[in-house]
């Protein structure tokens, strides 16, 4: 809910921003005069002028026109669930862990709450209308494990809708009301908002009519930890109780997103919101209208950040791209002859920034694609091409960060070795970590007792010689890092340790 004061900061704030620009292009006005006295005066009005028609043109006035316009298509909806069913809820249903901080926002913010015990519980949200015949996106969360979805219109009507589909990944559903054919809808941007455009959420919370605040795009491309496809917009307007699932605007009318969760440390707004980005929207949406599913291409590789160390040591100039930790067992990666320790730099021609970015960029691709894929080995690029996969249901494509980190035989580097085969349980190849110093670096790079150390430099070891060797002929390369394969519990990843210290 949005009280009657929330209206006023959004005024005034315009009206201040607006001032402030003004005064800047005058004082810059009369630094020219100065500059240059023989410019006659008319040309300062004229700058002045134009610099005021053109703010103007950019910085709406008032947003009612544009309110008017598009709350007949926002709506709210209303879930119903026996209690029962949420005993089961898997750790997909509560991506935050329940009792997280993240966690409680997304209640905060029209997800239903889970009491103990046999009853029919509600939750509310909003949704916006995408077709004249009823189809309207609303979040994931707001319907999940619904047994009844009521959907009330801008006008006061009430309809029973029904799921068409969910994609718990994204956090977005699509539901349907039948029946009609004359339903007020919106469209999607075309183009991504730029940081600092001016937006619009609007959402129907609790029936209440629409409820409409407005602000900036803070940032985009925001992972807050919901998922390993996370690409949110994050936006300064205020959103409250019952507005996930509606629609934020861009000055034309367009949605630019889809309204789906809140920071807040007490439980009201504090200007942190977040949005899924139109683009999104449009991609999940039309497969759930499709076939009620969202199906997402699979490469099949443990992958990893690419540090600055990690980049150092294997020659990249810059710290981009997603290191292959390992490829899975016959995966789309391993038959193309993807190998751990490669970097994967481009898909399709287009740089990989991140081992998250190139989770999203393959789970946006069909499966069946044909893929080619730049890849940094030994101090070269490889183009290799490849056909996607199917990303089974319970997988998740893997751009988490390092938990773990390499250390090295050398006592300056504060751990001990034995080979694995000496180690029950630790497997036959590589080297156990069996001691080590808290203070040391390896302690400080995250490394653990009974991590096992596969490979050094791209060399197998299986003796304290070979860790010395491969760290030898790292230094004689006059690299300052050396890139070691881990195996850490069940997760196979690369780290870079010091060679100077070694």
């Amino acid at each position: 809910m949005v009280d009657s004061k929330s209206s006023v900061p959004v005024v005034s704030k315009h009206g201040l921003r607006r001032g402030l620009l003004l005064t800047s292009v005058a004082a810059l006005a009369i630094a020219a005069a100065v500059a240059a006295p023989l410019a006659p005066k008319a040309n300062v009005a004229t700058l002045v002028g134009n610099a005021a028609a053109a703010e103007t043109a950019h910085t709406p006035d008032s947003f009612a026109d544009l309110v008017a316009r598009v709350k007949p298509a926002v709506i709210s909806v209303r879930v119903k669930m026996a209690s029962d069913d949420t005993s089961g809820l898997s750790q997909e249903d509560h991506p935050f862990g329940e009792g997280t901080p993240f966690d409680r926002f997304f209640r905060q913010f029209g997800a239903p709450e889970m009491p103990r015990g046999r009853q029919m519980i509600t939750g509310e949200g909003s949704g916006f209308f995408i077709s004249a015949d009823g189809y309207a996106v609303t979040n994931n969360h707001v319907v999940d494990h619904a047994k009844s979805v009521q959907v009330t219109t801008d006008d006061g009507k009430t309809y029973t809708a029904k799921v068409v589909g969910t994609d718990p990944k994204t956090d977005l559903a699509l539901i349907k009301i039948d029946g009609r054919s004359d339903f007020s809808y919106v469209k999607f941007a075309d183009n991504a908002p730029r940081i600092g455009d001016w937006v619009v959420a609007v959402g129907n919370p609790y029936g209440l009519s629409e409820t409409v605040t407005a602000g900036i795009v803070s940032a985009r491309g925001r992972d807050i930890g919901a998922g390993p496809y996370d690409d949110f917009l994050q936006v300064d307007a205020p959103m409250n109780k019952g507005n996930s699932g509606g629609p934020t605007f861009d000055v034309a009318g367009n949605v630019v997103g889809v309204n789906t969760a809140i920071f807040s440390p007490s439980g009201g707004s504090i200007g942190i919101g977040f949005a899924i980005p139109a683009e999104t929207v449009k991609t999940v949406v039309a497969q759930l209208k499709d076939k009620g599913s969202v199906t997402r291409g699979w490469l099949g590789v443990q992958i990893q950040p690419v540090t600055a160390d990690i980049a150092d040591s294997v020659g990249l100039k810059t710290a981009q791209g997603a290191l292959v930790a390992q490829p899975q067992a016959d995966s789309p990666a391993s038959k193309a002859g993807i190998q751990a320790g490669d970097v994967i730099t481009a898909v399709e021609g287009q740089p990989v920034k991140s081992a998250h970015e190139l989770a999203r960029k393959i789970g946006a691709m069909p499966p069946g694609s044909s893929v080619k894929v730049d890849i940094w080995r030994n101090g070269q690029t490889q183009a290799l091409t490849l056909t996607l996969g199917e990303l089974p249901n319970n997988r998740q494509a893997d751009a988490g960060t390092e938990e773990h980190q390499s250390g090295n035989a050398m006592a300056r580097l504060g751990m001990s070795l034995v080979p694995a085969n000496e180690v029950r349980g630790a497997g036959q190849q590589g080297m156990v970590i069996t001691e080590i110093d808290p203070d040391g670096t390896a302690a400080d790079r995250g490394l653990g007792v009974g991590d096992v150390i596969l490979d050094v430099g791209g060399k197998a070891v299986s003796s304290v010689g070979d860790v010395r060797n491969a760290l030898r002929d790292a230094r004689t390369a006059g690299k300052h890092d050396v890139l070691i394969r881990l195996k850490s519990g069940d997760q196979t990843k690369f780290v870079a340790l010091p060679v100077a210290q070694a």
